[in-house]
């Protein structure tokens, strides 16, 4: 508290002494003597406060100051200037990523084009078979009800059933006919018939199976259809 108080008196007898400097300012100046009476007064009032002298001109900058900016002007400027390393780098990073995304596409592009080269064959393949499927079933439905029941026939039975067991397995189907609406995306109408015992574009009778490979026809039906 001492010491506040103290701070409070030096300020107003500082304050006291400033007021009497101009008073004797004023007066100096009618004799000649105001330049340095005001001079005396600022030194003193500067020595008793404490306080710093103020600038000689507001007008003219600091050199230190303009110096000081012109040096943080330099380094911002450097600062924003891409390096030519990190310029290379930006660069050599851009182009891997592209190479990436190629080689992801080429690697798409190739699974795809195996895929389809792989159900192309299979398709072939199964074409080729679908002959043997179809003489055998011309074969044991040319069949009597005697001969079925020799060895022979009963061991051709059991090659087709295995036959057709292997085919279901790589995933080939037979498509439904009989009895279902008539599909052009599944069956292909080779006669028309007029009958009142069934519904209009109603297969009634099949002539050759078709089979699907997966989602894909390898084979029609040939099919006779109904009105």
């Amino acid at each position: 508290m001492s010491d506040k108080m103290s701070k409070e008196d030096m300020v107003k007898e500082a304050v006291e002494e400033a007021k009497a400097k101009a008073a004797e300012a004023e007066a100096a100046e009618e004799t000649g003597e105001a330049e340095d009476v005001a001079e005396a007064g600022e030194a003193a009032g500067t020595e008793e406060t404490g306080a710093e002298a103020p600038e000689a001109d507001a007008g003219e900058g600091d050199p230190e100051d303009e110096a000081s900016k012109a040096e943080k002007k330099k380094l911002f400027g450097k600062k924003n200037k891409k390096d030519k390393k990190d310029e290379k780098i930006e660069e050599l990073t851009d182009r891997l990523t592209r190479q990436m995304a190629e080689f992801d596409n080429f690697r798409k592009r190739t699974e795809k084009e195996k895929s389809q080269m792989y159900e192309i064959g299979a398709k072939d393949i199964i074409e080729k078979i679908l002959p043997v499927v179809d003489n055998f079933e011309r074969g044991l439905s040319s069949m009597s009800e005697e001969d079925k029941a020799t060895p022979f026939a009963e061991g051709m039975e059991k090659i087709y059933k295995q036959l057709m067991t292997t085919l279901d397995g790589i995933g080939v189907k037979p498509i439904e006919a009989v009895g279902q609406e008539f599909n052009p995306d599944f069956h292909n109408a080779v006669m028309h018939e007029e009958s009142e015992d069934v519904g209009e574009n109603i297969i009634t009778e099949e002539f050759q199976k078709g089979y699907m490979y997966r989602d894909s026809v390898v084979r029609h039906s040939m099919v006779k259809v109904a009105n």
